[in-house]
């Protein structure tokens, strides 16, 4: 494969060293990202209480909806990226990163004027509890405003990851985290604008670090091979952008199916009170937790199986795919520990209130399951999105977002009444489809080839 400074190359050397050195800011980028969300979440918790709490977890989970749908084509922007990589194909990166760019940044402002046109129907839809209507309304009405920054930030680091470097995305988020956390002190602590505070902190972060990671690698496109210039940021090529939408929008769909139907079980989960509604968010913020190791190794795992299929060395791919389980299973296991004989330390990170509490020690062995299933999802989607199988993503779509959670939840919720438990109970249960999925198409043998994205010349 072609090689440059800034490119880096996972078709040779040792799988684990490669991927823990590629994965390492990956995590502590993760971290800080987790840590600066549950700053929102902590610093409201104790400056407005449960409804702002519940304001934040509802309106935290129209903004996730919306960013989803934008990794999805950031990752699809990745595998394609590392793909034209292994087979050599550097020249096409600047067309294909512009064209990126572009294409992304009309679908923000799209979906944010739809968004903010209906947003009161959405929050209704979700059943927010009064008590916290009004804050969870600014939250998501900022959060959609700022829109194009978030998904900016998105497109920068996808674009990092794709070319193997991980370290700058980390420098940029490290800076995003310091700056949201003292936004949330000074907006929300003495300022005292609750939820609004905590949007317009999180908003305010990343367009910050948008702006200065997209001048870095404008300014390194060299060491990149990248050729492009200032007018191809704003035009959008047919060939670049049709291994985007074939790839990126099953993984879009995917990522917004999946999300639309956590937000659906969580819009059910609200309608039992203010208590449970603010343990929904705690145990949104536990998900995140969770994929916190899954989703670097995922992403590293899904760069390097992208290089290793476009330059056609299948032989390496069952490797990366063992190396990213055995990581996250083990760092998944650290927080069953602390989950199953430290709840109250664990749980109370997020709240002191003992109503919330209560229900989050009916929360713990759904935690655990959500815990292991995290672990063999980094195994499959680290395996399925390098291939670049657009079918595959988009057969998930379907049965992970759009049938097996929101059955799952509906009966265990419902038809078993277990309520709100049993919502959790679906989510958890969902959380394995990719790995049966992946399963049957890696014994199939089907992907070994780099036509889903690499057309020959």
């Amino acid at each position: 494969m072609a090689e440059s400074k800034g490119i880096q190359d996972f078709t040779t050397g040792n799988v684990t060293g490669k991927m823990l050195r590629f994965a390492a800011p990956l995590f502590v980028s993760n971290l800080l990202q987790i840590i600066y969300n549950t700053a929102d979440m902590v610093i409201v918790s104790h400056a407005a209480g449960k409804a702002g709490l519940s304001a934040v977890s509802v309106g935290g989970d129209i903004t996730n909806f919306l960013t989803y749908f934008a990794m999805g084509f950031c990752n699809a922007a990745s595998v394609v990226i590392s793909q034209y990589i292994g087979a050599g194909w550097n020249r096409k990166l600047g067309r294909l990163i512009g064209t990126f760019f572009s294409f992304l940044a009309v679908l923000s402002i799209g979906l944010s004027v739809v968004c903010l046109s209906v947003r009161i129907p959405i929050l209704n839809l979700m059943n927010c509890p009064p008590e916290s209507f009004e804050q969870a309304l600014k939250y998501a009405s900022t959060c959609m405003v700022g829109l194009m920054f978030i998904y900016g930030y998105n497109a920068t680091a996808a674009v990092f990851r794709g070319m193997g470097d991980s370290k700058h995305p980390f420098i940029f988020i490290s800076i995003s985290a310091l700056m949201n956390i003292i936004l949330d002190i000074i907006l929300v602590i003495y300022l005292h604008m609750g939820a609004f505070g905590a949007a317009i902190a999180t908003v305010f972060s990343q367009a910050f670090s948008f702006i200065i990671s997209s001048i870095y690698l404008i300014r390194h496109f060299g060491d990149y091979s990248i050729d492009i210039t200032a007018r191809g940021f704003f035009r959008i090529e047919g060939e670049m952008l049709a291994p985007l939408v074939k790839l990126g929008i099953p993984m879009a769909l995917k990522s917004a199916a999946i999300q639309f139907s956590k937000v659906f079980l969580n819009s059910w989960i609200n309608s039992y009170g203010v208590t449970v509604s603010a343990m929904a968010g705690i145990a949104a913020k536990i998900a995140n937790i969770s994929n916190l190791f899954s989703n670097c190794v995922n992403t590293a795992g899904s760069a390097m199986v992208g290089q290793n299929i476009g330059a056609e060395k299948y032989d390496r791919v069952p490797r990366i795919m063992l190396t990213a389980f055995t990581v996250t299973l083990v760092c998944n296991c650290f927080l069953i520990f602390l989950v199953v004989f430290y709840p109250n330390l664990f749980f109370g990170i997020f709240t002191s209130d003992p109503d919330v509490m209560m229900v989050a020690m009916e929360y713990r062995p759904i935690c655990v399951v959500i815990l292991l299933g995290s672990a063999f999802r980094a195994l499959m989607n680290s395996f399925m999105n390098g291939s670049g199988n657009y079918k595959i993503n988009f057969i998930i779509a379907i049965l992970d977002g759009l049938i097996i959670r929101i059955c799952s939840g509906l009966f265990f919720g419902l038809v078993l009444g277990m309520a709100y438990r049993g919502f959790w109970w679906g989510d958890a249960v969902a959380g394995f489809t990719p790995v049966w999925i992946g399963g049957i198409y890696y014994l199939s043998g089907r992907w070994k080839t780099r036509k889903y994205v690499i057309k020959e010349d």
